[in-house]
């Protein structure tokens, strides 16, 4: 899904809560990561995927990239949650010109919106070995509304929008780039402020895609609740140390049950891929998002799936520029996993 010309791509990740970009230079000696930079942004002006406030979110970026001195316009952004359909697909055995031709068809049997209202786009995948007439295929459908709609505030930001990605992708294609591929299956969990995205890819391969409507901003709800403050007041008193509003031991509190609820759902997710995956297990989960920081959650997560569970660091083997600050970078590095892995596309990936 391109919308313009590439000399130089910045990777913006548009969440619900915060923007997050990154811009990534490729040289003969590997990948530097030149500038890095992250911003809130108000609750309710994007919901549920949905932006609902375009003015204010067109600000928020003109803002994040003037405080963090982005020179380049030219940026890959992505979506996620229930605005995009991927499948793997099993067709009958053909050139990829030929599919090219039939996909619509193809879609209409997978797809749960009507085919006109979204942008469609595949990747082929290899033979069916246990059918050598078919071929598996990566079908990705996106509502064309929402595509055109975060286009839109970006043009309205002063920014050219070169290409929409799949948040699910951003995230292995960052994870990829980092850590060495295994023949064991890995499970990539991106914990945001208003979804938990779960791709479990192995050699290169993604066997299984869900994305659960939990995040971070549920803490920020119950906190909300529990002292009748707004969302925006909420995120500050999660952070804060010395509060007379409510104390740590509250937040504590709150954090360990919502953290439990996240392993509830990524339990049942896993639990669903194993009955269609009987030969396959998770023995290494690999966390990104804001909720990646919270101790307890990794801790009751291993224990819940009996898996080696780990922070993933998106610019582990990159060289960082000097004017990065190493703490601000070390802090921010498991919510950058998406816009990095964005920020390494180039105009004519397929």
């Amino acid at each position: 899904m391109i919308f313009g010309k590439k000399t130089h791509l910045i990777g913006l990740d548009i969440g619900s809560r915060g923007l997050k970009a990154s811009e990534i230079i490729e040289t003969k000696k590997g990948y530097t990561l030149k500038n890095f930079g992250a911003a809130k942004i108000l609750p309710g002006i994007i919901d549920e995927g949905v932006i609902k406030e375009p003015e204010k979110l067109a600000d928020a970026i003109r803002q994040l990239f003037k405080a963090f001195n982005f020179k380049e316009e030219n940026v890959a952004i992505s979506i996620g949650g229930y605005s995009a359909i991927v499948k793997r697909i099993d067709v009958q055995k053909m050139t990829e010109n030929q599919l090219q031709e039939t996909i619509h068809l193809e879609a209409e049997q997978h797809i749960p919106f009507d085919i006109k209202d979204v942008f469609l786009d595949f990747q082929i995948l290899g033979e069916n070995q246990s059918n050598p007439n078919q071929m598996h295929v990566l079908l990705v459908a996106a509502k064309k509304e929402i595509i055109n709609d975060y286009a839109d505030v970006v043009q309205l930001a002063g920014l050219n929008p070169c290409l929409v990605d799949v948040d699910a992708f951003a995230l292995q294609n960052s994870f990829e780039l980092n850590y060495d591929l295994s023949e064991e299956s890995v499970a990539l969990i991106d914990i945001g402020a208003s979804k938990t995205l779960i791709n479990v890819v192995k050699n290169g391969d993604s066997l299984f895609l869900r994305d659960v409507s939990s995040g971070c901003g549920q803490i920020d709800q119950k906190i909300a609740s529990a002292v009748n403050c707004s969302l925006e007041e909420a995120g500050d008193l999660k952070i804060c140390e010395n509060s007379d509003v409510i104390s740590q031991e509250d937040v504590g509190q709150i954090v360990l049950s919502i953290a439990n609820d996240w392993c509830l759902e990524i339990r049942r997710a896993l639990d669903f891929f194993y009955s269609t995956n009987h030969d396959e297990h998770i023995e290494r989960i690999v966390l990104s998002g804001g909720g990646a920081n919270i101790k307890e959650f990794r801790e009751i997560l291993a224990e819940e799936t009996a898996a080696a569970v780990e922070t993933i660091n998106p610019f582990r083997k990159f060289d960082i520029d000097r004017q990065i600050d190493p703490a601000y970078l070390e802090q921010m590095a498991p919510q950058a996993a998406i816009c990095a892995g964005l920020a390494i596309r180039s105009i004519d990936d397929k």
